[in-house]
């Protein structure tokens, strides 16, 4: 789908132009741009709002750039920026109409967003393969590692060598094999040899081109980069989650932006039940470990699934020492009965820095069971900090927004509204979440926020004093003097509160270490007591021998 295409939304662009100033007439944060169009029709449009720009600054390392519905199938050129969240359910970015498919549209719909996501760049960006797209992450995001899914491939692939797929059956699953199963660049590079070999189809120019493009797609040259996926071979069936089961081929203009609002406040209802669900339930602990202990308080609870999937695998993978070069050294990790599946671990043990061949951490966030293996075996009883992803923690959302050009920007610009109300919203969303878990604390956190808009007012009614009083030859700077003070005052309040906080967080932080210590003190000490008495049970029964 390289050639440029033009759809128009006939009457139904003034529908989605009413619709996009109501939105932002309600919250001065939700943005949107129209690429020069005169009567809404036939211009590209970009929409996000402030909910969606503020989970780009905690989820925007890995973004999917969803294309799909812009098929000939589809009534409306649906398209979408969005990524996963701290519990892996998917998190909207923002939509877009694209009605002109050319390379420059592209280019606009690109940098439209990013601007809109305050510049700032994703590590990964997943897109279908289509050359426009390539070319416009090429120059917007230079430095994004840029992925195409997988799953368009195979679908392109099955029509490209439709009368192949007919004629053997077997070749669909050995095309998956190669390129899902491959363990290592190598065995990737002789299976799809061998494939070709086999099939008689050495000279076909569509899988010739997309072997020159493996490095784009093929799962074992992914390996070192985050794209937020659990495991480096899962990949998705397709991009469309957020989407899938609201849009379809029948769904109008009209009907399409009723769906968006209702697919933002499904996955939002999920993820306050996830959330719930990850404070207020605690998971069943599969080993005695203090690191499973650990991870259950630090992850969400679908993380913490994973990363004790990989704990426990440890029990199957045990860790040998191949060589010690000095601080680091190099440990063969393999499954009982499949020796020739082994990874190799490299182990810092004074930086307490391990890599792994299979470089699932790299990739997901998620240390693995090979790395877990080498630390049972060097007994290291709890996580070490760079291995905690915060984005896949329930801490994800902690600490405040902060954004880079608020500064660059004049103080009357949208940009700036947008900033101020997104880190008045996320302050205030603190003190929602603590204030719901006790009385106690919901009565501290009522009595603070009335406080707050007591002071507020205050601001209001010397601002619009100050105001008056500029316009009197006497008395008018003293009138701004005395407002700068009281806001000198208040941002002296405001700081005390926020060293409160940090103590606080500081406070619990190392609560939640000693806890660790605490546990693996007893748990050493326990293995002591177990000792001694197998001593004990050994010297008794040599007593009774030699009595004997």
């Amino acid at each position: 789908m390289s050639g440029v295409r033009q759809r128009t939304l006939g009457g139904g662009g003034q529908h989605v132009l009413d619709y996009l100033k109501r939105m932002q007439a309600e919250n001065p944060a939700f943005f949107y741009a129209i690429q020069n169009d005169s009567d809404h029709s036939s211009g590209n449009i970009f929409w996000v709002d402030s909910t969606a720009r503020m989970n780009y600054t905690y989820f925007g390392d890995a973004v999917i750039f969803d294309t799909s519905y812009r098929t000939n199938r589809y009534r409306v050129p649906f398209a979408s920026f969005s990524g996963l969240n701290h519990h892996g359910q998917p998190v909207l970015f923002g939509c877009a109409l694209i009605l002109n498919e050319s390379e420059s549209s592209f280019l606009w719909l690109l940098q439209t967003w990013l601007h809109a996501m305050s510049g700032r760049h994703p590590v990964s960006i997943t897109t279908d393969p289509e050359r426009h797209i390539q070319v416009a992450v090429a120059q917007v995001l230079p430095e994004t590692r840029h992925r195409f899914c997988k799953w368009a491939i195979f679908r392109e692939t099955q029509e490209k060598l439709d009368h192949l797929y007919h004629s053997h059956p077997t070749f669909e699953t050995e095309f998956k094999k190669c390129i899902n199963e491959s363990e290592t660049v190598d065995e990737f590079e002789s299976r799809w040899e061998s494939l070709l070999q086999r099939y008689y189809i050495m000279d076909n120019e569509w899988l010739q081109s997309m072997y020159n493009a493996r490095q784009q797609w093929v799962p074992v040259y992914m390996r070192d980069t985050f794209f937020g996926e659990f495991a480096v071979n899962e990949g998705s069936e397709s991009l469309n989650l957020f989407f899938d089961g609201y849009v379809n081929s029948s769904t109008t203009i009209q009907v399409l932006l009723k769906q968006y609002e209702k697919a933002v406040v499904s996955w939002h209802e999920k993820e306050l039940k996830a959330d719930y669900d990850t404070t207020n339930t605690m998971p069943v602990l599969k080993t005695p470990s203090p690191m499973e202990k650990q991870a259950a308080n630090l992850y969400t609870r679908r993380i913490f699934k994973k990363f004790q999937e990989e704990l426990v695998e440890t029990l199957a993978n045990p860790a040998t020492k191949v060589d010690d070069s000095g601080t680091v050294a190099t440990y063969r990790v393999a499954k009982f009965g499949e020796d020739h599946k082994a990874h190799a671990v490299d182990f810092n043990s004074f930086e307490m820095k391990a890599s792994c061949t299979c470089q699932m951490f790299e990739y997901s966030g998620i240390i693995c069971r090979h790395v877990l293996a080498v630390f049972r075996a060097k007994n290291v009883l709890t996580l070490p900090s760079q291995y905690v992803l915060k984005r896949w923690t329930r801490n994800a959302k902690s600490g405040a927004v902060v954004d880079e050009r608020a500064s660059e920007l004049p103080n009357n610009s949208r940009e700036s509204v947008t900033v101020r109300y997104n880190n008045l919203r996320q302050e205030a969303i603190k003190y929602v979440e603590e204030g719901a878990k006790s009385i106690h604390i919901y009565n501290v956190a009522m009595n603070a926020l009335q406080e707050a808009a007591k002071k507020v007012a205050s601001i209001k009614n010397q601002g619009s004093g100050a105001t008056q009083a500029s316009s009197l030859a006497n008395g008018g700077s003293q009138e701004m003097h005395s407002t700068e003070e009281n806001q000198t005052a208040y941002q002296s309040s405001d700081e005390k509160e926020k060293k409160i906080r940090e103590l606080s967080a500081e406070l619990e932080n190392t609560n939640q270490r000693c806890e660790v210590y605490r546990a693996n003190l007893l748990a050493v000490l326990r293995d002591m007591e177990e000792q001694k008495l197998k001593l004990s049970v050994k010297v008794q029964s040599a007593r009774l021998s030699l009595k004997e």
